[in-house]
């Protein structure tokens, strides 16, 4: 029923900052998966008899690796696992279920905002049980594992039928398939005001949201369309894809272009959104107008309360270090904590857990609170929803009166992807060399006070996480931040974070690029990058 195979470890099974991301081929090589997996198991105690939820965003080698991962988990001992009908369960919704149903921790299959396909992205990530990412105790034993793995265990046994829901047993551990988007939505129900929204929706408010051809369409559809009544057709792109639709399922203003265009039309809908490939992610655009989402995160906590599920306040507000100070603004005005943490939802997960935080989010277009312990696309869509219906005002309105209140940050983010990796790395290198020589040096009208690579001390654990980005700060509030991506495939990915804080209301409708320009020239200027690149431009500008 069960058998043991022999096996000899890969190299690169490193996690990043969510889970092992590879291309599918990487995957598809003799035993890859099945080490990795083995890996997870090996690097964890006490989970005999217990649950183990697994699903993932329907991308290309989904199906197939769900198939191995139940065949493993019942061969070492799980009593129970718990997946999406049809393999699906997005990011945030397989971290409700892990919550729900007290599950010993979940497999979460996804490459995120990355492409899908047979030779695109794929991704294996493990959940702890508290629903959220493993923290990085846990992937450096998984990684170390990887680099003496002799062996993993299968059973030996017919593949589960995953699009019949219901009860199944395989070599003595029982497979419930359970529908995907039923527990999500009925939370989702709990924290939002859905007669408000629905009475919103009916009175002509119009809303469009693109689901990518990836995971939140079902989510959407159910919610937005079945249980809010918008319009048929409201969903877009909702049925999900291997392949995405051969499109790359990322919620920016590059790979999202056609909504962004619909929405600055002269008929545009009153509010549009879109998702990633595993619904983490979120876009905001009112009619007329994007929202960043450092600024979506402010604005947000700043309206919470309108949202049943948040009605009695925040306990504080948790913002990556890249995230721009906007919502340090609305956290010192509500006389709440502010949490400036590294890259990766993994760290929000213990200030969520000890209560000192309850909305956090990454600039990245991550954002959510401690309803599960993943960021939720679909979720901040809704809170959007429940506060555009409660305020009757316009998204530019909401967002042109936070800034009169609060003052704006300028805020974009300049990608440069598939940088030669030593290249990239050099770059990182030499501007590390100068921090300290850095301060009150002088850039046209720009003069630098401090300089630093992050490093985060956990308030909860104490851990201390070192290199999380190299930060420059100019008097008066403005600065450029600098790190490397860990979420990509191939190459590296320089990720060049600029930000200017303006407090004078007169001067809140500069175009951003123009408001950053000196920035973005002295971001070149002190990290050289045209020249240690080779690229003139930003692959992509958010």
């Amino acid at each position: 029923m069960t058998k043991t195979v022999n096996t000899t470890p890969y190299t690169d099974q490193k996690p990043g900052t969510s889970g092992l991301r590879k291309k599918v081929p990487v995957f598809q090589q003799p035993n890859y998966a099945e080490n990795f997996i083995q890996s997870i198991f090996d690097s964890l105690e006490g989970f005999a008899g217990k649950t183990l939820v697994i699903g993932g965003d329907g991308r290309f080698y989904n199906r197939e690796v769900i198939q191995i991962a139940i065949k493993m988990a019942a061969a070492n001992g799980f009593g129970r696992v718990l997946v999406g009908r049809g393999g699906i369960l997005s990011t945030p919704a397989a971290s409700h279920v892990i919550r729900k149903y007290e599950a010993f921790g979940g497999i979460v299959l996804s490459a995120s905002h990355n492409p899908g396909g047979p030779t695109e992205d794929f991704g294996i990530k493990y959940n702890i049980g508290n629903g959220g990412p493993a923290p990085e105790k846990v992937t450096d034993a998984i990684y170390a594992h990887t680099k003496t793995i002799e062996r993993y265990t299968i059973a030996d046994v017919a593949d589960v039928n995953l699009d019949a829901e219901g009860e199944q047993e395989v070599a003595g551990m029982t497979v419930q398939v359970i529908n995907p988007v039923s527990d999500y939505a009925e939370l989702m129900e709990t924290l939002f005001d859905f007669p408000a929204i629905r009475a919103h929706l009916a009175g002509g408010f119009r809303i469009v949201f693109d689901a990518m051809s990836a995971v939140t369409g079902p989510y959407a559809k159910e919610i937005l369309e079945n249980r809010l009544g918008a319009a048929k057709g409201s969903v877009l792109n909702f049925v999900p894809l291997p392949d995405f639709g051969g499109h790359h399922p990322d919620p920016n203003l590059v790979h999202a272009r056609a909504l962004y265009e619909e929405m600055m039309g002269e008929n545009a809908p009153d509010f549009g959104a879109a998702s990633d490939g595993d619904g983490d992610r979120n876009l905001i655009i009112g009619k007329g107008i994007f929202v960043t989402p450092s600024d979506s995160l402010a604005m947000l906590a700043a309206n919470a309360t309108l949202a049943p599920g948040y009605a009695k306040g925040l306990a504080g507000i948790a913002r990556s270090m890249p995230t721009s100070g906007a919502a340090d603004r609305v956290a010192e005005k509500l006389g709440i904590g502010i949490y400036e943490t590294p890259t990766g939802w993994k760290f929000f997960g213990n200030l969520l857990d000890a209560g000192l935080a309850t909305i956090c989010g990454e600039e990245s277009a991550g954002t959510g609170s401690s309803h599960v312990r993943e960021k939720d696309g679909l979720w901040a869509v809704l809170l959007w929803l429940n506060i555009l219906a409660v305020r009757k005002e316009s998204v530019v309105d909401i967002a042109r009166e936070h800034w009169t209140t609060y003052g704006r940050n300028y805020y974009s983010r300049h990608d440069y992807e598939e940088v030669d990796s030593a290249a990239a790395n050099g770059l990182m290198d030499a501007l590390r060399s100068q921090l300290a020589t850095l301060p009150g040096r002088k850039l046209g009208n720009l003069t630098i006070e401090t300089a630093d690579d992050f490093s985060y001390h956990d308030p909860v654990d104490h851990s201390v996480s070192n290199n999380q980005g190299i930060r420059i700060l100019f008097e008066g509030g403005s600065r450029v931040v600098f790190r490397l991506s860990g979420t990509g495939t191939s190459g590296a990915t320089l990720r060049v974070y600029i930000e200017r804080f303006e407090p004078d209301a007169t001067k809140h409708d500069v175009d951003t690029q123009v408001a950053l320009a000196d920035l973005i020239e002295a971001a070149d200027a002190l990290a050289g990058i045209k020249e240690r690149t080779g690229r003139t431009e930003p692959t992509v500008i958010t």
